[in-house]
């Protein structure tokens, strides 16, 4: 079954069926949205307790209950300031390192630094280092925050499929953080560089950042692109402030250049809060 709906990746129209949800998840008809938030509400049960507003229905859409913000108090950082934070409320999949520049997806599946950022001197400068992959289920808080403090100095939109990335389509389908859409932040930091990818998914109609408003409307096309940023956010941002938003879930990528830090030894599996710690600067 699981090799089954792999094979229906290949067949679906992705970019479609996200210009569907775009628009239906984003409607303000009463009847409409309220249907969706209660089916969602009754099937994934989200954690409402950190919400701003925590009363589902009193959203205006569907999609304002999935990038619902939180209180300032919900996600408390981590008061050591070389512990590296999880950038999101996500399940940790994997935190290792990569084996020259090649990082593990799941078991048998092996994809490149060079193919996952679409730029060949980033993926040299992080060759041999650290990475975390971090799924992010629908039920999870859907803003991506900054895992350590730093400044923007590139970004830019990698074009691709929209695979789901359920555990079973990660397991089967070779490349696929590499052949999804993406966007692709590289960060300076006071301790050295690192990176934030965040990986689109079926259904993800769009990421934004609070640099670039929405980047990716359903159906971009075209060739890797920089991200000028066009919004007023400061370049240089706190460790736990927040950086960008899926509309609807997918899968963050962390990576760090070699000899600059070590990870806890989290296991994969875990449930993580944004701000958690997963691993810790080098003195």
């Amino acid at each position: 079954m699981s090799r089954l709906f792999v094979a229906l990746q290949y067949l679906l129209p992705h970019h479609l069926l996200c210009r569907l949800m775009h628009a239906v998840s984003r409607s303000e008809i009463g009847w409409l949205k309220n249907l969706l938030i209660r089916v969602f509400v009754r099937g994934y049960r989200p954690d409402m307790s950190g919400a701003l507003e925590p009363e589902p229905l009193k959203y205006r859409s569907f999609n304002a209950l999935f990038t619902r913000a939180l209180r300032a108090d919900a996600r408390p950082a981590d008061a050591d300031p070389l512990h590296i934070g999880s950038p999101c409320d996500a399940t940790l999949e994997s935190a290792s390192a990569a084996q020259a520049d090649q990082l593990l997806q799941a078991k048998g599946h092996t994809y490149t630094l060079e193919a996952l950022l679409a730029q060949s001197a980033w993926a040299a400068r992080l060759r041999d280092g650290l990475y975390a992959t971090l799924y992010l289920g629908p039920r999870d808080y859907h803003r991506v925050h900054m895992p350590l403090s730093g400044q923007l100095i590139g970004a830019w939109h990698v074009p691709g499929r929209l695979f789901a990335v359920s555990g079973a389509v990660v397991a089967h389908l070779p490349g696929l953080f590499a052949r999804n859409e993406r966007l692709v932040f590289a960060f300076e930091g006071e301790h050295g560089p690192f990176v934030v990818v965040m990986v689109g998914a079926l259904f993800v109609g769009s990421m934004s950042t609070i640099w670039h408003g929405a980047v990716t409307p359903s159906g971009a096309r075209g060739g890797v692109r920089q991200l000028e940023p066009r919004l007023a956010a400061p370049l240089w941002q706190p460790r736990g402030a927040e950086l960008g938003t899926f509309n609807l879930g997918s899968t963050v990528i962390l990576l760090l250049p070699p000899g600059i830090a070590r990870w806890h030894g989290v296991p994969p599996g875990t449930r993580l809060r944004v701000g958690q710690s997963l691993g810790s600067l080098l003195p």
